[in-house]
């Protein structure tokens, strides 16, 4: 098949690693794959090389310093809307809502549910999700979410994670890039995601600041967190309680992404409290290396997760969490977790979306119903 994946920027996103990872290993089926992307600020390749199987074509999109989110990611759809064109594939899969708005009949993959109040936003939130043509969700918590919001039952292939990747961080390959992360920030709990209000950032500052007194020599490390939302209002409570709690968090931003496994080994303890999440990549990737998870308490990580993390509701919860794990004079055995990571392989998700293709490809879409991707005979279902 020949197939474009779209995708709405370079950045090291959930989303944009999910769309390199099943473009390569769908590439690796045998499929011609090409990914489409927005070049932001002159943005010329993606965080990480890609597999020369895949095709990759960067629309220019040249920032504007006066305009606002939502007139960002219109420019964004028409930008997108002005360069793709759907005719030379049978399949065109929509990552996210900037590029199911863009490209126009398309799968997509819902990874969660925004929450906006700008009428442009949730018209074009609500867009993408009812206008495609066929709909996944990389868990059945986030598909149980469409159905109840929107009458739709989307099928639910899940993510695949690259634990071999995480499994070498942490092993004798991986020492002296460990070794380099513990000598520049010592003994660390770590959160990937940016500091924004989804990833609950608040949350862990406070209960890590519960912490300190009885673990002085701890540090907060926050990575990642490029996102086209302007996140300043929470970033600037997220500064003030900093100073109100006397927490001073190394805070690391974007980094390159080779050194991401080894900064996920070296921790101590990953803080994984999201308030909302469509899978957890983060944490998957931190139970490859054997690193303790804290998460958030939602349907999503206890369907993901089962018993391989330890799971809290609010801060109080979050700080007597990250304190077993941290204080366990004999640690949780880390093999269920490793070999729950090792389940989830890119190349299982690229054969069920082959499935799925096959079937959006043959029938038209969807019909708004969950496909039977067990079904060998790929019947049409009802």
């Amino acid at each position: 098949m020949r197939i474009a994946q779209i995708t709405y920027s370079t950045k090291p996103r959930g989303g944009v690693v999910h769309t390199l990872a099943l473009a390569e290993a769908l590439a690796a089926r045998g499929h011609q794959v090409t990914v489409w992307t927005l070049g932001r600020g002159g943005d010329d390749a993606f965080f990480r090389p890609v597999d020369p199987t895949v095709e990759v074509r960067l629309v220019p999109f040249v920032p504007r310093d006066d305009e606002n989110v939502g007139d960002r990611i219109e420019r964004s759809i028409q930008t997108m809307a002005g360069a793709f064109d759907p005719s030379g594939y049978d399949v065109v899969h929509a990552q996210d809502c900037i590029s199911a708005n863009a490209v126009g009949p398309c799968v997509r993959t819902i990874h969660h549910l925004d929450e906006f109040t700008t009428p442009r936003l949730v018209e074009c939130h609500l867009r993408a999700i009812t206008d495609p043509i066929a709909r996944l969700c990389v868990s059945r918590a986030v598909a149980q979410e469409v159905h109840e919001g929107y009458g739709l039952a989307p099928t639910v292939i899940p993510n695949g994670v690259d634990a071999d990747r995480f499994a070498r961080a942490a092993g004798p390959d991986g020492a002296r890039s460990r070794a380099r992360w513990q000598a520049e920030l010592g003994r660390y709990v770590l959160a990937l995601g940016g500091i924004e209000p989804r990833k609950g950032s608040i949350d862990l500052l406070e209960a890590f600041a519960l912490l300190c007194a009885d673990h002085p020599d701890l540090s907060l490390v926050i990575a990642g967190g490029e996102t086209l939302f302007d996140y300043r209002p929470y970033r600037d409570r997220f500064d003030r309680r900093c100073t109100e709690l006397g927490v001073e968090p190394v805070v690391l931003g974007t980094l390159a992404d080779d050194d991401v496994p080894p900064l996920v080994a070296a921790a101590a303890a990953l803080g994984f409290v999201s308030t909302k999440e469509g899978f957890g990549l983060a944490a998957m990737e931190a139970l490859a290396a054997g690193v303790p998870v804290v998460a958030r308490d939602l349907p999503v990580t206890r369907e993901v997760f089962g018993d391989t993390v330890t799971y809290a509701a609010n801060v109080p919860q979050i700080a007597a969490a990250l304190a077993a794990v941290l204080d366990d004079p004999t640690p949780a055995d880390a093999k269920p977790g490793r070999e729950l990571a090792e389940r989830h392989t890119w190349a299982a998700a690229a054969a069920a979306h082959e499935r799925f293709y096959e079937h959006v490809a043959r029938e038209g879409g969807d019909d708004g119903q969950e496909i039977d991707l067990t079904d060998r005979q790929r019947a049409r279902r009802g």
